[in-house]
């Protein structure tokens, strides 16, 4: 095998059928395919390769033997054997076919040299002929040199024969084009022939056809100035109207102003239609509209995209037809007048201005009537339709920049949509505390379950109410910013809408609007409000629950949804979360002091009107105190549906079994005003205050149960105290005090953060009931009280 194929062998025929086939141009593809892979091959540095230039065919013996079986070197051997007959087998036919190539060449050339000796003949007969040509052309040139300067002589005088007959007929073509209506004939031949009679008119003949003419030319300017004037001339009359008074001399100046009033009166039509309709809709009476036959199917007006498509068909397209006209007659001329064209470019800037205003008008009115909080689909889409058209009358007419007053329209329409959903969703709000306060004072069926979750059942309405609320408004106005929208896509309008208008006019506006509105039921005159407690209480979970997640919430879906660019100040969710908070904050110390307000007014009634010097001794707690346990435990409960439990101070004891100075471990230890009556009690009252911890009784409260509850106790109890201490009581009236303390101390301390707070309060109103006692200062035995206040 190597023996038959070496080193070069191979390589040798594969490169001359390569050079064979590439200098016939045969087979380009392939020989660019084999080429491309023989320079693969050639480059590689594999001993193995047999197409390699560094092949070395022992090496490769020697792997064959050692790799392969002998059935796989007898296989080899076949394709090796396959492959040089079939390099051979190419080569021949290379060689057929170069064969016939010199063939064919030979033909060719033998076939050029018998074309050439044609064309060497045919050149010498063409130079022959061109020399007899040009003896012939010497010859007539000589014969007509005499007769030159007559020729000419007699040219001359046929064509001023000609122009002369011209003359004499130009009064008859002029009247026969006036009868056939050839208006533009007319004017040709009269311009043609104005100059000749102008400079003619001395003579006694031409005077007379000057003056048929100037008559004929009066007349056809009559005529179309006639034209001019009707309202049924298209444009194409119009143009050819204005040019051919144009070339009769009429000034330019009065034809823009008679075209400009002409124009006027139909563009003042459409306007006229579009007010009729805005009267329509807004339902003004539109005197005689029943009449034109525009309204003899309407009733009512037309919607915002009709009322658009209507100024768009027929004003705008009046309007740019009307401009097109005018710059084809006065404007895109052949012949042009700078001074001229100055003055009637500044003619119809000033017409096109004044009209294109009232449109304005007409078109911001129609889209302020658009009230409605439904979808924006259609006032979307006429916006759109009116933006595009005003892009396409700034192509038209580049000296004016309509753009603007149109993107003023768009954005202001686009900002009234905000205004109305932000109108109709403090409505929504107003309406959610309309259906609150409703069900607050609707009857409770006794004994119903379900009473107790209303308060946090109202809550969660409210909050899924108003966030499903803001996400529906949030919906309609993205089809402001729908990708097919034009004006949507400009970023002079899109920025200031998303940011300014929905972020900041609608979502921001609303939560400060919510705040305010909520802070408005602490802002009642005197102690008295009209707003149910529980109506406070939700408010104020309500604005938590902004805080803690509706405000972040609804601030990110309109920042998603609008793709909000912070570009410009924006409210912070930092000043939204502090106002929520502040406003949630006031309204619970609000709740609480009304709440601890309405039990102090009990108190205070129930001391006011009672003789504590004549009173009987006591056999049972007053029933004011057991009311006002009963209302703390409904406001405990009623509490407990919004907010957490929170945290409690230890006790050091069983609460309730404790009395002022009267629990199991003291029983044996009675007050030091009972039984040391030297000792001067309002010294060692002063002194046990000395020791005591200062309670503040208007703090502000802590969001949980425990704080809410606390505040309203303290309240209490202060308004208890203060009451006491503006009577003056006899024995039994300092013991039904001891009895209604004792009472309140073994229910209301589970009520409140630091059962010592309660403790303290309710020893401070003994106390001054025993300073306040003017008879037998006599304390009740403790068993006594505790056998009242278990029967009570």
């Amino acid at each position: 095998m190597a023996s038959k194929y070496n080193e070069n062998g191979g390589m040798e025929e594969r490169q001359r059928r390569r050079d064979l086939k590439m200098y016939y141009g045969l087979e380009n593809g392939e020989i660019e395919a084999e080429g491309s892979v023989q320079h693969a091959m050639i480059n590689s540095t594999d001993p193995c390769n047999l197409d390699g230039a560094n092949f070395q065919p022992q090496t490769y013996l020697s792997k064959l033997i050692q790799e392969r079986s002998l059935t796989e070197l007898m296989d080899e051997e076949q394709k090796m054997v396959k492959d040089i007959r079939g390099l051979d087998s190419d080569m021949q036919t290379l060689v057929y076919e170069n064969y016939n190539k010199f063939i064919s060449a030979t033909d060719t050339i033998r076939k050029m040299k018998n074309d050439f000796r044609k064309m060497e003949d045919e050149m010498d007969h063409l130079a022959s002929n061109m020399s007899a040509i040009t003896d012939f052309s010497a010859s007539i040139s000589g014969t007509l040199q005499d007769r030159r300067q007559q020729i000419t002589k007699l040219a001359g005088v046929h064509s001023l024969l000609k122009k002369l007959q011209f003359l004499f007929e130009l009064p008859a073509r002029l009247n026969k084009c006036i009868e056939m209506e050839a208006y533009v004939q007319a004017v040709r031949y009269y311009t043609k022939a104005q100059r000749v009679l102008h400079q003619y008119d001395h003579m006694p003949s031409f005077q007379g056809i000057h003056a048929d003419c100037e008559s004929i030319i009066k007349q056809l300017r009559m005529k179309l100035m006639e034209r001019f004037r009707q309202k049924e001339s298209t444009a194409k009359q119009l143009t050819e109207c204005v040019d051919l008074l144009t070339q009769l001399g009429e000034p330019a100046e009065s034809l823009c102003d008679e075209f400009l009033s002409h124009a006027k009166q139909k563009l003042d039509e459409d306007l006229e239609e579009m007010q009729t309709q805005i009267k329509l809709y807004s339902g003004e009476p539109t005197p005689g509209h029943e009449q034109r036959p525009s309204h003899a199917y309407m009733n009512t007006g037309m919607d915002v995209l009709e009322f658009v498509d209507l100024g768009c068909n027929g004003f705008l397209s009046n309007m740019c037809l009307v401009i097109a006209s005018y710059n084809d007659m006065f404007m895109n001329r052949t012949v042009t007048d700078e001074s001229l064209d100055t003055i009637a470019l500044r003619k119809l800037v000033l017409f096109v201005n004044e009209l294109m205003e009232q449109y304005f008008n007409s078109v911001r009115q129609r889209v302020q009537l658009e009230k409605e909080t439904g979808d924006n689909t259609i006032l979307v889409r006429a916006l759109d339709r009116f933006h595009r058209r005003l892009q396409a009358m700034n192509k038209l007419l580049p000296d004016t920049d309509f753009s603007r007053a149109g993107t003023e329209i768009v954005s202001r329409g686009a900002r009234d949509r905000v205004s109305h959903y932000l109108q109709s969703l403090k409505q929504h709000f107003s309406d959610c505390l309309t259906d609150i306060r409703q069900n607050l004072a609707a009857p409770r069926l006794v004994g119903k379950q379900d009473n107790t979750a209303r308060l946090s059942e109202l809550l969660a309405n409210m909050q899924s109410s108003v966030v499903e609320q803001i996400k529906s408004v949030l919906g309609n106005l993205q089809a402001f910013i729908a990708p097919d929208i034009t004006f949507a896509m400009k970023p002079y309008f899109r920025g200031p809408f998303c940011s300014q208008d929905v972020r900041e006019g609608l979502v921001v506006a609303f939560i400060k609007h919510i705040c305010i509105n909520c802070n408005d039921f602490c802002e009642v005159p005197g102690d008295k409000t009209t707003s149910p407690p529980a109506l406070l209480m939700i408010l104020s979970r309500f604005c938590i629950d902004l805080e803690n997640a509706s405000i972040s919430y609804l601030l990110s879906l309109a920042e998603e949804q609008f793709m909000v660019e912070d570009i410009t100040p924006l409210t912070t969710t930092t000043e939204l979360f502090a106002m929520a908070k502040d406003t949630g904050q006031r309204l619970l110390n609000h709740y609480v002091k009304v709440q601890g307000l309405t039990i102090s007014q009990m108190l205070r009634k129930s001391v006011e009107t009672r003789d504590w010097l004549t009173t009987i001794e006591p056999r049972n707690v007053r029933a004011v105190m057991k009311r006002v346990v009963e209302d703390i435990t409904a406001i405990d409960m009623q509490v407990g549906q919004l907010y957490e439990e929170g945290v409690r101070k230890e006790r050091s004891s069983d609460s309730s079994r404790r009395t002022h100075a009267l629990s199991a471990s003291q029983q044996n230890r009675r007050p030091q005003w009972n039984y040391a009556p030297s000792v001067d009690n309002s010294l060692m009252s002063n002194i046990q205050k000395l020791f005591s911890e200062k309670i503040e009784i208007f703090s502000a409260v802590e969001f949980s149960k425990v704080s809410v509850l606390t505040g309203i106790v303290k309240i209490s109890l202060k308004t208890f105290l203060e009451c006491v201490r503006l009577r003056t009581f006899g024995k039994y009236g300092l013991q039904q005090i001891q009895v209604d303390t004792h009472y309140l101390q073994l229910y209301l301390w589970r009520f409140v953060s630091d059962e010592n707070l309660v403790q303290v309060l309710l020893d401070e109103i003994v106390c001054s009931a025993v300073h306040r006692c003017v008879t037998d200062k006599a304390m009740m035995e403790p068993s006594v009280i505790d056998l009242i206040c278990e029967r009570g």
